[in-house]
C-alpha cells in the first residue's frame, strides 16, 4: 500500500511538473513573447522589397564633386494587396488624380499583380508624412525612400552630364535579366546614358513580413537576410568646373545657340564641353515637371540638341589649314612663293570674290592663313588635287566619328570622288564643286568635337588623341582606381609642315583675323572661320591653342547666326584661354606703399595700358585694336 500511494503521489508531481512547465511556456508565448508569436501567426507572407542603390558620383578633374545626390521619397503599391475601395483616399494623401491611379493600377494588374509599381516620385516631406501616419489603413501601400541626383551650384553642361527617365517598355524587355524592374529609371541622354552600367549600382533587398491584411508585421530574421545595396562607382572626369561654368556663361551672353569643346592636346581629355541653349536638369530630376518639359519641348531654339557632337556646318576658313598641309606634304607648291590676291578668282564663266572684292596683296601660304586669303586657296586645290584633298582631311579625323564618349556623336561629311559621283552620278560633275571645299565651304560638313580634335592635334604637333570626359572611375566595392584607355595615333607628317601652320596661327591671333582672342602674357594661337548660312546670318568658328610652345589647351568655339569667327568667337576664345591658364598670366610688381594704378585693374584684358607692365616679358606681344572693317575669314 505504501509502495502504491508512493508510486501515486511521484506520477501526479510528474504531471504537475509537466503542467507547470506548458502553463509556463504557454505564459511566455502568450504574455511575454507575444508580439514576436503574433507577427509570425499572423503573416501570410515574406515580401520583399528592392532597395535601390544612390548612383555614382561625378567629380571634375580637381575632386570637386559636379554630380551628387539627395533623398527622393516615392509612393509604391502591390495590386494584388491594395483595397481598391479606397483609392479616393489614397490620391487625396499623395495629391493625384483618383483616375491616374486607377490607371496605374490596371496597367500593374496586368503586367504583374504581386509587384511593386511605383504610383508618384519625389513627394514633399509633408505630404510623405501625412501617408505615413495613414499608411496602416492602405494595405499594399510603400514609402519608399530612394535617390535623386543633387547637382552643383550654378552647374552648365546639361547635355554632358545627361538625365534619367524611366525605363520604357522596350528597354525593360531587353534588359529586365540585368535586374532593372518596369518602373526603374535609366540613364537617358549623356554621361548618365553613356556609363549606366557604371553608375546604377547594385540593388539590395529587405524582406519583411506581412500579414492577410497587407499590414507590416516586422523585419522577417530581424534583417539577418537583408542585402546591403551598392552604391555606384563614382566617375572621375577630365573636366575642369570653372571652365566648364564659364563656357556656358559666356555662350549664354551672346544670346544665341552656339558650342564651346576645349580639350587638353597632351591627352585627348576634355575640359569643357557646353552646347547653347543649355537646359535646367532639374526639369527630369526625380518627377518630370510637365509645365518644364513643354517649355523645352517647344523652344524653336531646339535646346535638348547637342550641338557640340551633333551640329554639323561647314568649318569655312578653318579647313585652310588641311588643305595647306596637303600640299606642303606632297611638295605641290613653294610656301614662300608668293600669289597675287586681288580679290577676284575666275573658274569658266565664274568669278569666285575674295572678302567682296577686296584683295590682299602678294601673299605666300603663311600670310594667306593669317589674313584668310580666299584667292590664294582657290588656286591651291587645284594644284593639289581633289584625291589628296579628301585624304588629308580623313588623316585628321574628318567624316569620321571622333569616338568621344557621348551618344549620338555624328560623323559630319567629308566629298570625295566617290560620294559626288553616288550624289550627282558619275561625269555630271565638274571641278568648279571643288572652289568651295578649298575654302571649307561646299558640302564639306564638321562638328565642334572634330574641330577641337583637329586644334589639337595641331597644338601637340601632330598626335590625334580620341577626345574622352570620364578618365575612369572608383570602384566602390574595392576602393580602388580604375582609369580607362583611350587611343592614340602619330600623324605621318613632317615636322616642317606642322611648324608652318602652327606659326602661320600665331600670325592669325597676332597680325590677322584673330587679334581679339588674344590674351596678355600669354602666346595664343588660332584661326578663325565663317559657315556661310543660306537662312540668315553665317555662323562664326574660332579654334585655338595656347601657350603656343607647350600646349595645355586648344579649343573649338561656334557661335551661329554671328557673322565673323573673329568678331564673336575669338573674344570667347580669349576669356577661356585666359580663365583656364591665368596661373601663368604675369602680375605686374607694384612697389610698396605705391597706390594700385589704374592700369592694373582694368577690366578688359585686352587693354594697352597693361603691356608696358610686360615689357620684360619674352612673349612678343601685340595688342589688338579691332579693325576698320573685318578681314575675310570665310
Amino acid at each position: 500500500m505504501d509502495t502504491y500511494q508512493r508510486s501515486t503521489s511521484t506520477a501526479i508531481l510528474f504531471v504537475v511538473a509537466i503542467f507547470s512547465l506548458l502553463l509556463g511556456r504557454l505564459f511566455w508565448l502568450q504574455v511575454l513573447d507575444f508580439q514576436q508569436l503574433g507577427s509570425v501567426g499572423a503573416s501570410a507572407s515574406i515580401r520583399r522589397i528592392w532597395e535601390l542603390p544612390p548612383r555614382g558620383r561625378m567629380k571634375d578633374r580637381n575632386g570637386k564633386i559636379m554630380i551628387d545626390n539627395r533623398p527622393l521619397y516615392s509612393v509604391k503599391l502591390i495590386p494584388s494587396e491594395f483595397d481598391s475601395s479606397r483609392t479616393a483616399a489614397l490620391a487625396w494623401l499623395i495629391k493625384m488624380p483618383e483616375s491616374d491611379i486607377a490607371e496605374h493600377i490596371a496597367e500593374g494588374t496586368r503586367y504583374n499583380r504581386f509587384s511593386a509599381l511605383t504610383l508618384k516620385r519625389d513627394l514633399s516631406t509633408e505630404d510623405a508624412a501625412r501617408l505615413s501616419e495613414n499608411i496602416w489603413k492602405l494595405p499594399g501601400v510603400i514609402i519608399a525612400a530612394e535617390n535623386k541626383r543633387k547637382y552643383a551650384d550654378s552647374l552648365y553642361g546639361a547635355h554632358m552630364f545627361g538625365y534619367l527617365r524611366s525605363i520604357s517598355p522596350a528597354q525593360f524587355k531587353e534588359l529586365k535579366e540585368e535586374g532593372y524592374a518596369r518602373d526603374d529609371k535609366i540613364g537617358f541622354s549623356g554621361l548618365e546614358r553613356q556609363y549606366e552600367s557604371h553608375l546604377r549600382g547594385i540593388k539590395g533587398t529587405r524582406f519583411v513580413m506581412v500579414t492577410p491584411l497587407g499590414r507590416n508585421a516586422g523585419r522577417y530574421d530581424e534583417g539577418r537576410s537583408d542585402i546591403p545595396a551598392i552604391r555606384g562607382n563614382d566617375l572621375s572626369l577630365s573636366i575642369d568646373m570653372e571652365l566648364q561654368k564659364l563656357a556656358g556663361k559666356l555662350l549664354a551672353e551672346t544670346g544665341k545657340s552656339g558650342a564651346v569643346v576645349a580639350i587638353d592636346p597632351r591627352t585627348g581629355g576634355i575640359l569643357a564641353l557646353q552646347s547653347a541653349p543649355d537646359f535646367n536638369l532639374e526639369v527630369f530630376n526625380g518627377a518630370t515637371d510637365p509645365a518644364g518639359w513643354e517649355n523645352i519641348r517647344s523652344d524653336p531654339q531646339k535646346p535638348l540638341f547637342n550641338r557640340t557632337v551633333q551640329a554639323v556646318y561647314p568649318p569655312g576658313s578653318i579647313y585652310k589649314m588641311v588643305l595647306a598641309t596637303a600640299a606642303l606634304e606632297e611638295k605641290t607648291i613653294d610656301p614662300d612663293k608668293k600669289v597675287l590676291d586681288n580679290g577676284v578668282f575666275r573658274f569658266g564663266n565664274r568669278q569666285y570674290l575674295s572678302h567682296r572684292g577686296e584683295g590682299h596683296g602678294m601673299v605666300d601660304m603663311r600670310e594667306a592663313i593669317a589674313v584668310s586669303s580666299n584667292v590664294y586657296f582657290y588656286s591651291l586645290i587645284f594644284d593639289v588635287g581633289f584625291t589628296a584633298w579628301t585624304n588629308y582631311g580623313a588623316l585628321f579625323g574628318f567624316g569620321k566619328r571622333t569616338g568621344i564618349d557621348l551618344p549620338g556623336e555624328r560623323s559630319g561629311l567629308l566629298p570625295s570622288s566617290d560620294y559626288y559621283n553616288r550624289r550627282y552620278g558619275k561625269g555630271r560633275w565638274t571641278k568648279g564643286n571643288l572652289v568651295s571645299l578649298a575654302i571649307g565651304q561646299g558640302e564639306l560638313g564638321t562638328t565642334p568635337i572634330q574641330l577641337a580634335t583637329y586644334a589639337a592635334a595641331i597644338a601637340n604637333r601632330g598626335t590625334l588623341h580620341q577626345p574622352h570626359i570620364v578618365e575612369g572611375y572608383r570602384d566602390t566595392r574595392t576602393g580602388t582606381y580604375v582609369p580607362f584607355r583611350y587611343r592614340q595615333h602619330r600623324l605621318p607628317l613632317k615636322p616642317e609642315t606642322l611648324e608652318l601652320i602652327r606659326g602661320s596661327m600665331a600670325d592669325v591671333v597676332q597680325t590677322g583675323t584673330g587679334r581679339l582672342a588674344q590674351v596678355p602674357g600669354i602666346a595664343v594661337c588660332g584661326k578663325t572661320g565663317t559657315a556661310q548660312n543660306p537662312h540668315g546670318k553665317d555662323h562664326a568658328w574660332f579654334i585655338a591653342y595656347a601657350p603656343a610652345d607647350n600646349p595645355e589647351i586648344a579649343l573649338t568655339v561656334l557661335v551661329e547666326n554671328a557673322g565673323y569667327g573673329g568678331s564673336v568667337s575669338a573674344p570667347i576664345a580669349g576669356k577661356l584661354i585666359r580663365q583656364y591658364l591665368k596661373h601663368m598670366i604675369p602680375v605686374p610688381s607694384v612697389p610698396v606703399g605705391a597706390s594700385t594704378p589704374d592700369t592694373l585693374i582694368e577690366a578688359n584684358p585686352l587693354t594697352p595700358a597693361i603691356v608696358p607692365a610686360l615689357k620684360d616679358s619674352s612673349i612678343s606681344l601685340t595688342v589688338p585694336s579691332p579693325p576698320e572693317k573685318e578681314t575675310n575669314d570665310q
